[in-house]
């Protein structure tokens, strides 16, 4: 669910905060992911496939983007998140999720696929989406790509939506700083306003739309305040209300020291093994997306050669013009996969 009709609170009211891109904006940059939610996508998508297929060919695509993805799985879930997950779960029809951490089969093999394809996973210790948004804050990398709006309030500086989309501009992307600026607020009154909302750890006041809640935060700044000030018979708070529960989860740092990232080639050999095992693809499938993979990379590969040398030839016979009085310091390149663990500055 995320934050109940956070996006478009940002339409209305902080529209600045949302840009429109393409995927290829995001070559050479590392995005967090939460594997859940890839995996739930599919399930719900294409329920007669198995979701391991959707996450293969979206890897790949990401790949042969040069984007460099990096999957975080769900820990156990706070005890505030039993009731959602299984509400959720029974109104999709899976059955009732594990709250216990324990991996589940198919989590397993999501982790082993991703493992065959070459990309960094990483075992978060509570819920996958405030590691991702932790990995950027703390500039591991660049963004998080997620369709649930938490993401935001957990403190991610750029939020990104549809990153698989195919057609140009169709990539939504939120930046937190400028939509703090927009509406006024402090990072920990955007939280406030966020439970005000709706979110998945605790329940919220009835009655309170987006533009109310957004007016009485901006008014009173907490939400300790806020019910201070509400008529109680209109907008009842619910008893034990656990909004401070909920306010910590999401401005606390998950305890985990920073990840080295590794990306190494994916494993055609392996893949088709695994498919051949799992029996979700067979060989020529999984050969042929293979292939496109190889041929894709290369071709943009070969792309972004000619647009470099083309930006480099303009340059050399621009400063042809101006006498150079010193060298200039180099700027930091992303590191390889071999120093990838190294702090990276966040995407403006």
């Amino acid at each position: 669910m995320g934050i109940t009709k956070l996006a478009d609170l940002i339409r209305f009211d902080a529209p600045g905060a949302i840009s429109h891109k393409d995927i290829s904006d995001y070559t050479g940059k590392v995005i967090a992911l939460d594997t859940s939610i890839v995996v739930n996508q599919f399930r719900a998508a294409t329920p007669l496939l198995s979701p391991l297929l959707g996450v293969f060919f979206r890897t790949l695509t990401f790949l042969e983007h040069d984007i460099k993805p990096v999957f975080v799985f769900d820990g156990k879930p706070p005890g505030e998140k039993t009731a959602v997950l299984k509400k959720r779960a029974e109104a999709a029809g899976w059955g009732t999720p594990s709250c216990s951490g324990t991996a589940s089969s198919q989590t397993k093999d999501c982790l082993q696929l991703l493992k065959l394809l070459g990309v960094p996973v990483i075992q978060a210790p509570a819920d996958a989406e405030a590691l991702c948004a932790w990995l950027v804050r703390e500039g591991t990398a660049d963004a998080v790509a997620s369709e649930d709006m938490d993401t935001l309030p957990f403190g991610a500086s750029i939020l990104i939506r549809q990153l698989n989309a195919k057609k140009q501009s169709e990539v939504v992307e939120y930046s937190l700083s400028k939509l703090l600026d927009k509406l006024q607020i402090t990072h920990k009154e955007f939280v406030d306003l966020c439970i005000l909302l709706g979110c998945d750890y605790c329940d919220k006041i009835a009655g309170l739309g987006p533009k109310r809640a957004l007016t009485l935060i901006q008014k009173h700044r907490t939400i300790d305040n806020v019910v201070l000030h509400i008529n109680r018979e209109t907008h009842p708070v619910p008893h034990f209300w656990k909004y401070k529960e909920a306010r910590k989860l999401f401005l606390d740092e998950p305890q985990i020291e920073a990840p080295k990232l590794i990306w190494t080639e994916p494993d055609e050999e392996a893949l088709v093994q695994f498919f051949r095992c799992n029996r979700s693809a067979k060989e020529d499938r999984v050969r042929r997306r293979m292939e496109r993979f190889r041929q894709m990379r290369e071709s943009k590969r070969e792309e972004r050669e000619k647009e470099k040398a083309a930006g480099h030839s303009r340059q050399t016979r621009m400063d042809d013009f101006f006498r150079v009085t010193r060298k200039r310091e180099q700027p930091v390149e992303v590191a390889d996969s071999s120093n990838s663990n190294r702090k990276r500055p966040k995407s403006k």
